[in-house]
This record gives structure tokens, C-alpha cells and sequence, in this order.
């Protein structure tokens, strides 16, 4: 790990002023990833900006239509929530399966979809529901904030505060674990609401995505046996050392089927 120097502000002014004046500064939601990436010396910002003192980014509030969930948010606290459960049984099961223990006290729901990577869980969650990122100077819909693998629509200097989820009719998550990370070798999180059906996939490719083909079937016949025949391009998908493209796109349509039973069960 090279030298950096770390700071803790007690306010978004704080964090916004430093953003401006070091010079290669990263900001420090749970670390799960980018303490990681130091240690291997992959990452050398000058600077790290913890925001786990700041009021207000933490927290978890539900009303008629929506799940709003502060950016400092730990997973365990969305995984126990009797709020979020009551509202979006998926987003809580899929809280409640990422990483290990630790990892769900100290990784962040911000810090997940801020670093966007392509194995992680809530992108899908983000996708599928049509959920709104919401930063300190704008609000983003998710189909316009993910890019890519490691990219997002974030501007430089942009900071997430809150997330807010529409609570649909029903939603389902389900996932095919790394064994030793639990990271989603592929995951698919589907959901039927207001707004039609949406399946959303992570995982499996350099990004989270959305199965159209598989939306559009859905929408004619909600049943696991309509997905039948349906699949993602293997030449698309994402291959190493756990599993070639060909096997990921094998588990999009097995994942989706059983997110589909679990919907009906």
C-alpha cells in the first residue's frame, strides 16, 4: 500500500472542498473494495475521504410508494430491516447474501453501486426496480446511471447520498455464488410492477444489464416456462477461471426461472 493521507469531515461542504483540493483523492464509504485494491497496489490516491461521519447518509425510510436508503447504509442494516422487508422482500434478501459478515457490517449500499462492479448485487436490485440515485447536486434514474464495468454516470467531484427504490407488486433475487467471495457469478433480479416486468443481470457480464427478450416474455405469460428457450449472447458474458461465458449464460436462464417459481411461490 503506497502513502496517502486520510481524512474524516463532519459535513458533504467538508468533503466537497477536499474533493477540490487534493490532488488524487478517492472517497471512503465501506472500503470493501478499494482498501483492497490499495493493499495490491492497483489503487494510489493521495488522498482518502471517509464518510462515515457525516449526518444523514445512513439510515433506511419507507412510505406508500418508495424504500429510500441513506449511502452509508451497511448491507446488515438493509438485510434486518423490518421496513424494507415489509416492502421489497427482495432487496432485503439480497442484502442479507452478500459477501460474508463482515462484509455486510462494513460494506455500504453506496459504496457498492459507486464502484459499480460488475459482480456486485445491488446494481441488479438498482436496475430491476428503476430506482433513482440521488447525489448531492443531482438525481440519476439507474437506467442512465450504470456504464459499464467500473464506470457510472458520476461526475467527477459527485457524491451519492440516497438511493430510493418504488416499491413494486412482487420481486425476486436470486444468485449463483462465488463459493469463496459470495460475489454473484451471476444474479438476476426480477421484478413486476407499475411499470411493466424487469430483469436486470449481474455478474455475468462487464455490467449489469436488462433481459429484454425475457422481459417482453414475462409480460405475456408470467410463468418460469415462458423463459424456455431464451438466452443471453455467451459471447457477451464474462469469462475466468470460475466459469467460461458459455456457463454464465447457461445460469442467466437458470437464475431467472427460479427468481420467477420463487415470485409465484
Amino acid at each position: 500500500m503506497y502513502q496517502f493521507e486520510y481524512h474524516r469531515p463532519k459535513s458533504l461542504d467538508e468533503v466537497t472542498a477536499l474533493l477540490a483540493r487534493c490532488e488524487n483523492p478517492k472517497i471512503l464509504a465501506g472500503g470493501m473494495t478499494l482498501l483492497a485494491t490499495m493493499k495490491q497496489r492497483l489503487a494510489a490516491p493521495s488522498d482518502l475521504i471517509d464518510l462515515q461521519d457525516i449526518a444523514g447518509m445512513t439510515g433506511i425510510s419507507v412510505d406508500a410508494k418508495n424504500v429510500a436508503i441513506g449511502a452509508m447504509t451497511p448491507h446488515h442494516d438493509v438485510a434486518t430491516s423490518r421496513d424494507v422487508a415489509g416492502a421489497i422482500p427482495a432487496l432485503a434478501f439480497l442484502a442479507g447474501r452478500i459477501g460474508d459478515p463482515l462484509v455486510r457490517h462494513r460494506g455500504t449500499i453506496g459504496g457498492s453501486i459507486a464502484n459499480n462492479d460488475p459482480s456486485a448485487d445491488y446494481p441488479s436490485a438498482c436496475l430491476a426496480l428503476g430506482a433513482t440515485i440521488v447525489t448531492n447536486v443531482r438525481e440519476i434514474a439507474a437506467d442512465d446511471y450504470f456504464r459499464g464495468m467500473f464506470e457510472t454516470a458520476l461526475k467527477e467531484n459527485e457524491i451519492i447520498t440516497r438511493i430510493i427504490f418504488p416499491i413494486p407488486q412482487r420481486a425476486a433475487y436470486q444468485k449463483f455464488p462465488n463459493p469463496a467471495s459470495r460475489y454473484a457469478m451471476v444474479g438476476v433480479f426480477v421484478v413486476k410492477g407499475a411499470n411493466g416486468v424487469r430483469v436486470a443481470v449481474t455478474g455475468a457480464g462487464p455490467g449489469v444489464f436488462r433481459m429484454t427478450a425475457m422481459e417482453a416474455a414475462l409480460a405475456k405469460n408470467f410463468t418460469s416456462a415462458a423463459l424456455e428457450g431464451i438466452a443471453a449472447p455467451a459471447e457477451e458474458m464474462l469469462q475466468d477461471m470460475h466459469a467460461s461465458s458459455e456457463y454464465r449464460a447457461a445460469l442467466i436462464g437458470v437464475m431467472a426461472k427460479r427468481a420467477v417459481a420463487a415470485m409465484l411461490a
